[in-house]
This record gives structure tokens, C-alpha cells and sequence, in this order.
């Protein structure tokens, strides 16, 4: 049997050492030691756990748990301790012998001296310890009977030097009749974060997202409570939420509570619902003079830095709820909503609460609350708030429309849960043309993230938008948000009809389209038609976002950026999103930054961080029933393994999108799905199939409408048709790529553009990219700028330039080391043997250090830990630690010492 108990335990790792430590000294030595810690902290368990250890040692052990019905029973702990040694008790010197069995309840006769049946029990126990050291366990000592503690205590301060050890457990903010004088005290703390983690995710395996968090939270490392409350959460939670007890709980809280007189416990049941503990607000609303009872009583603390009360645990304050009347509850809520006239979303949640039945005007206040949070990022919240704001409306119409909006919102930034349920119940009711239309965006998303096509999604929506009942104007939240669903659908339809009822729609709004949504009809459906007009707009929606409350602003001005290239500088706004979803918010939002993260890093180089961030992706994608948005990550992690040579699993990939793609009509997705494919078979060497990719995509002398992903393989084309023998068909991609005026839309652009007209041009173009390649812009597409260098010096080679090209194959190659793009790299050595640089021959280069590493090796060599790196870059201290690990051999160092003179030679 031995240490069961200790293998489940969580964090007590240095609770059972000690315990164990003291277990081989009693034998010895003998001991005592007082443990405390507060309800549920997990005393009974370590004593479970010593009393375990104890029998495995072969030690004796005697246990007793004070009982609070029997704590006026004299001598009730000592009965339920000794007994097991009553045979025993028969042995003991007449005068002893009696006295105890008379104390135990065993035999009549007058009442014993208390020294008689102190002097008996030690006896007793030093005698049975000759045979088999023996081990007292007292749980629950605040309720042992007094006579009980006073033998208990006599023991415990004899027992050294004899082979007796005693364990006794005691709540803190209790007393007892135990004199603790002169024991040996432990204190048992709450668990760890993550020991209260592990713990939890053994228990609850299945338990994700806000719900753990909150249980984690509300615990505050109690083992009792995270065991008990995780019936009592829900993955919703609004900010009048206070967690039901179990009666367990309950009980172990509200006893803290009985003594409190009436005005002192309403005044903490209105410190409980205003949430912030300020004391300002509730020196409004009551007497803080009954703050002191509670205080004394340590249940409550006032931080008078902060001006704040904070009550001892979080779940005292469910107990205070628990004991409350509804009528109490009621007046407290009404009392802080009126305390909260500059608070909208607190004060609408408080009438929500003071309120029995609809109330419209209570409805509107909690919807317009919905907003405000859903605007901060807080999905979830906003859903329970416009459910809620449902079921307080005035009309069913009202409720209809809530419904709806509470089941597109939920769909929407994936945080769904039950937004099926929701909407059925909203198209069961009658509607207005405002919740006729939130409905059908909710049902469409519902659909695309089912198992329904994309086509029947689009047609759904672009009905219920141009029936037309909920009029034109632009101003109208529920068609903004269908307009911008449609422009999705459109895209992932990929066709020009699909678009064109798109631009229809979109040309009805009066006075004009919303500004995102304008912006973003321009630069992500057809950027090299319509981009570059846009670009004035798209300038003022970046410099806004500085001070941009929005988050789903702020995922939209990405998706606007995303086209154009400008995607670089909003990275601080994407690693927003990032961090918010990782925190618990919506993950709609914090999928979108890491698109936006993954498409820069490709782009500039930061391979591992791409790899890194897509993998969070497709987990975060899987795990919140987002399944078409799972696709991006798989499309980064196959373009990262087409560029370092992975091609089998480049092409699983592609292929892998294009079986999901083709059944839902998810037409964009069959063109991008070539994109990696092009990408390996340029990689492999093998240019007829990458020819045969490419105008896959787009075919050659043509930007096909509507095909963003055709301005990814212009180079690609290009250099394929020419290595294959299709020159016209090179000069013809070239001209459109020169009539569209691509090179317009980004420096991205005009790096793609004057390298392919270098390529298919004479001296003068050639001329023209070196220029381009000296600015600081175009160094910025590191993959773009090393390919465009290796694809021009091969054609100098072959010219005979062979000092012209062996400048930009160096360049290249400093370019694909960094990236770990080896197919590439070992193509650019190959070039620069045969331009006679004996340097590719004799010597290889040192394995050069990735974008993110020399990053990574730069701030340590400033001196930052890991720790502070690893906030710095967003990343985790271990990926921090993995970086170092591979970068000290590629400089020659064993330490960070070494680092900033290594990086100065490098």
C-alpha cells in the first residue's frame, strides 16, 4: 500500500521530504509538528499521505479527527485514539489502568484526575513503542474536546526521546483547545500555479480555455477547490458571476461566516457583487464602519495603498452569497448600480441582476455593454451578454435579433459553443429585418465551418442581404458585418461572379462604404487591378491603430495590409491579437495574428518563427471548430518545407488542402494550394513542373482577376518558362506584370518586378535591379531579394560577368544560410564554383545563424536572460533556451561570455 496517497499529491514534493525526514528521526528521537493551513488546503491529505509512509516504514500509527458534534463529548479524540490499544490499556499499573478506561467510557467510577489519565496515556503509548515505534495522526484539531487537548498536549511535549511521533492538523484563523506553546509548526501554502495546473489537468483532462482559467483563478492554488468547483463553471461568465458552492465548500466557509452580525455581512455581500473592492464606491453605498467584525475575524483585508478590501480567498465571498437572502441580493445590486453611473457595462449587468422580469430599457443598456466588450476583444462575455439582454427584452422581435447576434458573434470570433442552439431558437421567433440578417451571417459561418460548401454559404447570405428590407445604409452594424462575411465567402468562392454580387451589393450603400470595408474591397480581392488607388485610405487605417480600441478593426486592417505587403509594420498589433487569445480571449482574433505574423515572417526571412507560429495555428484552429482557417497554418508550414527541401512533405501538404478544398467548393484554395508546389519544384530543380504550376495559378502573359495568390509565382513563371525554352511566354508575364504596374503596389513588388525584367531584359533592367537591391526596402524580402540575386547572377555567368555575379551569389548565399532554405543554398555554392571563387570549393562556410537567432544571440549578448528575451520576441523561455543551445557551436562558444565577440567577428 505504502505511498499511494503521495503519488497523488501535486506540489508537495517538499511537504513530503520533510514529512519523511520526520518519520526516520521518531524512531530515534521521537517528535511533534503542528500543521496548518487554511480550509482545503490540503492537511488531511499530507496526514493521508504521512500516515501511509508510516505503515510502509513499519511503524505503528494511531488516528483520531476531531469532530465538531463531538467537541463537548470529553474525551472523544482520546476514545477514537487509543482504542486500537486497548488491550493493551489492561496492562498498566492498577491506578493508570483505571483511570484511563474510566476517561475512554470503557467502565463506571468517579471522574479521573486529568494528570492520572495524562500520565496513563504516555505511558501506554512509550510502552506499546518498545515493540514498534508508533505515530500519532490528529486531523481537525480547532474541534477536539478540551480534555482530549490537554492529554494531546501533556504527550506532545514528552514524547522526545522516546520512539513516538505526533502529526496534529489545525485551520489557520482558528482556535482550539490544543496549547500549541512550544510545538513545531508547519504551514501548508496553497499550491503553485502549476502544481494547481497539473493538478487539474489530471482531474479534468478535458477542461480548456476560460473555464480552467477561471477554476484556476477562483482556487488560488486550493486543492479542495479545484476539485469541488468545476461543476459549479461554465465557459460563459459575466461580471456579477458568483460561483455556487458544493456543500462541502460551503460548509467549510460559512462557518467563518455564522458570527457576523447583520450589518457586516450585508456590507461584505455589497463588497462581494461591486467586484473592485474600492473603497471610495462602498464608503457610498454603506458604513465602512462594519468592515472591522469581518476584519478581525480575518476574513477580509484592507490594502490601504491601494484603498482596496481583499477578502482572504475568493470562495468566502460565495459563501457570503449563499447565506443571503434574494431580497438582499436584489438591494445590493440596485444599491451599486446606482454608484455606477460612469461604468455602462458594470452598471447595466447590476440592473440585470436587480431586475425581475423583461425590462427593455435594461435589455438595450446590457446589448450596448455586449459591444463595448466584444470591442476589447472579450468574446465570450459579449455572447452571455446579448444572451441575456435576450431574455430581458421587451418584444419578440427584440429577442430574435439578440439571439441571432449573440449566435454570429460567438461564430464568428470562434468562441461558438452553443450558436447552433442560439440561432434555431432566433429563427423560431418572428424577425426584423435586422435579425433576419444576423441570422443568416451566423448560419452561413456555421456552415463553412461545417461540413457545407462555400457556394450555398454564399448564396444564403447574398439573399438575405439583398432582399433589401433592412435598407442601404452603411451606418447599419448588421449589414457591415454581412458585407464583410460575403467578401469572405467571396474569396474563398474565387470566382467573378461570386464577386461581382459582392460589388453589387457593396456599390448600394449610402452615403458609402465603411472605411475597412471599402479599403479591403480594393486591396484583397484583385490587388494589382484595384491596389494601389487604395493605398492613400490603407495608409490612414494603419496610422490609427496606435490608438485603436477595436480588435476586430484591428484583424481587418491586417487582412487590408495583407495584399499590399504592409504587413511589417502592424506586427506589434498582430502580437497583440496573439497575446489576448493566448490569455483567454476570442481565438478568431488570435488566429489572425498569427496569419499576419506567419505571412511577414515568410516573407522576411524569420523561418523557425514561421514553422513555430503555424504549428500554434493549426492547433488553436483544430481545437476551437475552426477548421477553415486550420488551412493558412497548413499552407506556411508547406511553403517552409518547399524552401528547406522537404519536398515530400511540401506536396502532402498541397495535397492535403486540395482534398479538403475541392468538395466545399473552396475554389481560392485549389489555386493556393499551388503555391508550395510551385515553390519545391523550383526548389528540386524541376522547372517544367514548376511551369506547370504556376500558370496553374495564372496562366502565362495574364494576372488573372481575382487570383491574388498569381502576384506570389510572377518570378516563379518567369524564370520556369525561360529555363524550359518559352521565352515568349517569359517576355509575355513580364509585360503584364509591366501593364498592370505592379511595382506600384509595394516595394515587395518592384523588387519582383525589376528582377524579372532583368531576367528578360537587356543591360538597362539589369542596371535598374542593382539599383533596386541597394535599398534598404527591398532587403526586407530577404527570400525575394536572395532568389532574385541567385536567379540574375546565373544569367551574369553565363555572360561571362563573373565578378558582377559572384557579389550578388555571396549576397544569396549569407541570404539562404540564414534561412535554412538549403536547397537554395546548395544551388548558390554550386554557382559560385563555377564562377572560380575558390572559397565554395576549399572552404564551407560556418553554419550561418538564422534571422531569429542572430536576434535571439544579440539580446543575450546585451546581457538579457532567456526570460527577458523570451517577452521581448513573444516567445517562450525554452524555445529562447533551444535558440542558444544550437547557436553557441555555430559561433565557437560554450557560453554567453563569449557571445559579443563572437558576433563582432561573424
Amino acid at each position: 500500500m505504502g505511498t499511494s496517497v503521495a503519488k497523488e499529491l501535486f506540489g508537495r514534493e517538499e511537504e513530503l521530504a520533510h514529512l519523511r525526514l520526520f518519520l526516520e528521526s521518531i524512531r530515534r528521537d521521537g517528535g511533534v509538528r503542528m500543521v496548518r493551513g487554511e480550509p482545503g488546503v490540503g492537511k488531511s491529505a499530507l496526514l493521508d499521505a504521512a500516515a501511509d509512509l508510516a505503515v510502509a516504514e513499519g511503524v505503528r500509527v494511531l488516528r483520531a479527527n476531531g469532530a465538531e458534534f463531538e467537541a463537548d463529548v470529553s474525551y472523544s479524540l482520546l476514545n477514537q485514539l487509543l482504542l486500537p490499544l486497548f488491550t493493551d490499556v489492561q496492562r498498566l499499573p492498577p491506578a493508570l489502568r483505571d483511570a484511563l478506561i474510566v476517561a475512554l467510557g470503557f467502565g463506571p467510577g468517579p471522574a479521573p484526575a486529568a494528570l492520572l489519565v495524562c500520565n496513563a496515556t504516555l505511558l501506554l503509548l512509550t510502552t506499546a513503542a518498545r515493540t514498534k515505534p508508533t505515530l500519532l495522526v490528529v486531523d481537525d484539531v480547532q474541534w477536539i474536546d478540551r480534555p482530549s487537548a490537554v492529554v494531546l498536549g501533556f504527550v506532545a511535549r514528552r514524547v522526545p526521546g522516546t520512539p513516538v511521533g505526533v502529526i496534529a492538523a489545525s485551520r489557520t484563523g482558528t482556535e482550539s483547545f490544543l496549547d500549541r506553546h512550544g510545538l513545531a509548526e508547519v504551514t501548508v501554502e496553497p499550491l503553485s500555479d502549476e502544481a494547481a495546473a497539473r493538478l487539474v489537468d489530471a482531474r479534468f483532462p478535458a477542461m480548456i480555455g476560460r473555464r480552467r482559467q477561471r477554476l484556476l483563478e477562483l482556487a488560488q492554488g486550493n486543492p479542495l477547490a479545484l476539485v469541488e468547483l468545476p461543476d459549479s463553471l461554465t465557459d460563459s461568465a459575466q461580471p456579477t458571476d458568483v460561483v455556487p458552492l458544493s456543500d462541502r465548500l460551503q460548509a467549510i466557509f460559512a462557518t467563518r461566516l455564522a458570527d457576523l452580525a447583520e450589518p457586516t455581512r450585508l456590507m461584505l455581500l455589497l463588497a462581494t457583487f461591486e467586484g473592485s473592492g474600492d473603497l471610495r464606491t462602498l464608503r457610498g453605498m454603506t458604513d465602512l464602519a462594519h468592515l472591522a467584525p469581518a476584519e478581525r475575524a480575518q476574513l477580509v483585508r484592507v490594502d490601504d495603498a491601494d484603498g482596496r478590501i481583499v477578502f482572504r480567498h475568493p470562495l468566502i465571498q460565495s459563501a457570503i452569497v449563499a447565506m443571503s437572502t434574494h431580497e438582499e441580493r436584489r438591494l445590493a445590486h440596485q444599491a451599486i448600480a446606482a454608484a455606477l453611473p460612469g461604468d455602462p457595462e458594470r452598471r447595466a449587468w447590476h440592473l440585470v441582476a436587480a431586475t425581475a422580469g423583461p425590462d427593455e430599457a435594461v435589455a438595450l443598456q446590457l446589448e450596448e455593454a455586449a459591444h463595448v466588450v466584444l470591442r476589447r476583444g472579450d468574446a465570450l462575455a459579449a455572447v452571455a451578454a446579448l444572451v441575456r439582454a435576450a431574455e430581458m427584452s421587451g418584444t419578440p422581435e427584440d429577442t430574435a435579433r439578440r439571439l441571432a447576434q449573440a449566435a454570429y458573434t460567438g461564430v464568428e470570433a470562434g468562441v461558438a459553443g452553443d450558436a447552433t442552439t442560439l440561432l434555431a431558437d432566433a429563427r423560431g421567433m418572428s424577425q426584423d429585418p435586422a435579425g433576419a440578417l444576423l441570422a443568416a451571417n451566423a448560419a452561413a459561418l456555421l456552415m463553412i465551418n461545417g461540413d457545407g460548401d462555400v457556394p450555398t454559404a454564399h448564396r444564403l447570405l447574398a439573399g438575405a442581404i439583398e432582399v433589401g428590407a433592412h435598407g442601404w445604409h452603411a451606418d447599419n452594424p448588421a449589414l457591415d458585418e454581412a458585407m464583410h462575411t460575403l467578401l469572405l465567402l467571396s474569396w474563398f468562392a474565387g470566382s467573378a461572379d461570386h464577386w461581382a454580387v459582392f460589388h453589387r451589393n457593396l456599390a448600394r450603400l449610402t452615403p458609402a462604404p465603411p472605411d475597412i470595408l471599402s479599403v479591403m474591397s480594393r486591396t484583397f480581392p484583385d490587388p494589382v487591378r484595384t491596389g494601389a488607388a487604395a493605398q492613400p485610405d490603407l495608409e490612414a487605417l494603419i496610422a490609427a491603430l496606435p490608438d485603436e480600441k477595436d480588435l476586430t478593426r484591428i484583424v481587418r486592417t491586417g487582412t487590408a495590409a495583407a495584399q499590399l505587403n504592409r504587413l511589417g509594420e502592424i506586427r506589434e498589433h498582430s502580437w497583440r491579437l496573439v497575446r489576448q487569445g493566448r490569455e483567454g480571449g476570442a481565438p478568431q482574433w488570435q488566429l489572425s495574428g498569427l496569419m499576419h505574423l506567419c505571412e511577414d515572417d515568410y516573407l522576411t526571412g524569420r523561418w523557425d518563427e514561421v514553422e513555430e507560429l503555424a504549428g500554434e495555428g493549426e492547433r488553436v484552429a483544430a481545437a476551437s471548430g475552426l477548421p477553415f482557417l486550420r488551412w493558412y497554418f497548413l499552407l506556411n508550414q508547406a511553403v517552409i518545407a518547399a524552401g528547406r527541401g522537404r519536398f515530400s512533405e511540401a506536396y502532402d501538404l498541397a495535397d492535403e488542402i486540395t482534398r479538403w478544398a475541392t468538395p466545399r467548393g473552396v475554389a481560392s484554395w485549389l489555386s493556393i494550394a499551388n503555391l508550395p508546389r510551385t515553390l519545391a519544384a523550383m526548389a528540386e530543380g524541376d522547372f517544367e513542373a514548376a511551369y506547370r504550376y504556376a500558370t496553374a495559378i495564372s496562366p502565362a502573359g495574364v494576372l488573372a482577376p481575382y487570383v491574388p495568390i498569381a502576384t506570389w509565382v510572377m518570378a516563379d513563371l518567369v524564370e520556369a518558362a525561360l529555363r524550359t525554352g518559352r521565352t515568349a511566354e517569359a517576355r509575355a508575364h513580364a509585360e503584364a506584370m509591366r501593364a498592370a504596374d505592379v511595382a506600384a503596389l509595394s516595394t515587395r513588388m518592384r523588387l519582383v518586378q525589376h528582377g524579372v525584367d532583368a531576367l528578360v531584359l537587356g543591360d538597362e533592367a539589369g542596371d535598374r535591379l542593382e539599383q533596386t537591391l541597394t535599398d534598404s526596402a527591398s532587403e526586407r524580402w530577404l527570400f525575394e531579394s536572395s532568389r532574385i540575386r541567385l536567379a540574375f547572377a546565373e544569367k551574369l555567368r553565363r555572360g561571362k560577368e563573373l565578378d558582377r555575379a559572384r557579389t550578388h551569389l555571396l549576397a544569396a548565399r549569407t541570404g539562404f544560410a540564414a534561412m535554412g532554405a538549403e536547397p537554395w543554398l546548395a544551388r548558390t555554392i554550386g554557382e559560385l564554383r563555377a564562377t572560380g571563387d575558390r572559397s565554395a570549393v576549399t572552404e564551407q562556410p560556418p553554419p550561418a545563424l538564422t534571422a531569429q537567432e542572430l536576434e535571439i544571440a544579440g539580446l543575450a549578448a546585451a546581457g538579457l536572460t532567456n526570460k527577458q528575451i523570451a517577452e521581448r520576441l513573444h516567445l517562450s523561455h525554452r524555445t529562447v533556451g533551444a535558440h542558444l543551445y544550437r547557436v553557441f557551436p555555430k559561433l565557437g562558444v560554450s557560453s554567453r561570455a563569449g557571445l559579443r565577440d563572437a558576433l563582432n567577428e561573424a
